[in-house]
């Protein structure tokens, strides 16, 4: 399904190369002005695929207290396709949109309530309540897409994942709505899948949520100038699946992915 939906960046984007990722959250930069700068990787999983030295990248100012790092790597050109890298961004669009109106098939809702502490030790990103009515949603971010154009989450473990889809279980048997909504920052692909090669847990929670009435659902979005602009709905197959052949295309991005560690003192 189509759509139209546009988050403004917070600050103006600036372009850039990519020097190199370190110590997992930070990324060297050299702006097309000459500066260079190190900005916040958010995303502190492998970014399988994404880290390639002499990219095109976009990072944004972020002034404020506290702040170590005065840019945050927003966006990235692989191959022709730009790809956002922020992965708190996703809860931003989706609040944003939830507060619109603007996600179609979400049910009536009157509030919109994020990081609700639903299940003890666990909170999920947006409660949704109307009388007779609670529907909790889940957001997860999704950039690695394959060359069979579905999109592969997680792409390394990720027990925290794991975990939300077994609160999400347990709220629907209390009777409570439940979704989780995948955001694929690149308009390179047509589905989603769990990814049973970098997260088997991961994929086995999902199947086992869906047939617990947890619904999964996916947008499909791209960086642009302004801002990130949603371009519509896309299909989430839980189906089992080979793993011959993402297997082979993980193998072949492994040059590009992870980060620089710091040597070991002696």
């Amino acid at each position: 399904m189509d759509l139209d939906f546009l988050l403004p960046w917070s600050a103006p984007l600036e372009p850039g190369h990519l020097v190199r990722r370190y110590h997992r959250f930070l990324a060297d930069v050299v702006l097309d002005d000459g500066r260079a700068v190190t900005a916040h990787c958010v995303n502190s999983g492998t970014m399988e695929g994404l880290v390639r030295p002499g990219a095109r990248v976009w990072v944004c100012a972020a002034p404020g207290p506290g702040r170590k790092l005065a840019y945050t790597w927003c966006a990235m050109e692989l191959d022709g396709v730009r790809v956002g890298v922020d992965t708190i961004l996703p809860n931003r669009l989706v609040r944003a949109m939830l507060e619109a109106r603007a996600i179609p098939r979400m049910g009536p809702y009157e509030t919109v309530r994020p990081e609700y502490p639903h299940v003890a030790g666990s909170r999920v990103d947006f409660r949704l309540t109307a009388p007779g009515t609670v529907h909790d949603v889940e957001v997860k971010n999704c950039h690695l897409v394959y060359p069979d154009r579905r999109g592969y989450f997680p792409d390394s473990v990720s027990v925290r994942a794991t975990k939300h889809l077994l609160a999400l279980i347990k709220e629907r048997r209390r009777g409570i709505e439940a979704t989780v909504l995948f955001v694929v920052q690149r308009a390179d692909v047509q589905s989603v899948r769990p990814s049973d090669l970098h997260d088997p847990d991961f994929g086995a929670a999902a199947r086992k949520a869906a047939a617990a009435g947890v619904r999964f659902r996916a947008l499909r979005a791209t960086p642009t100038t302004e801002g990130v602009r949603v371009l519509g709905t896309i299909p989430v197959d839980l189906a089992a699946y080979n793993l011959g052949r993402p297997a082979a295309w993980r193998e072949s991005l492994r040059p590009h992915s992870g980060w620089e560690r710091p040597a070991k003192a002696v």
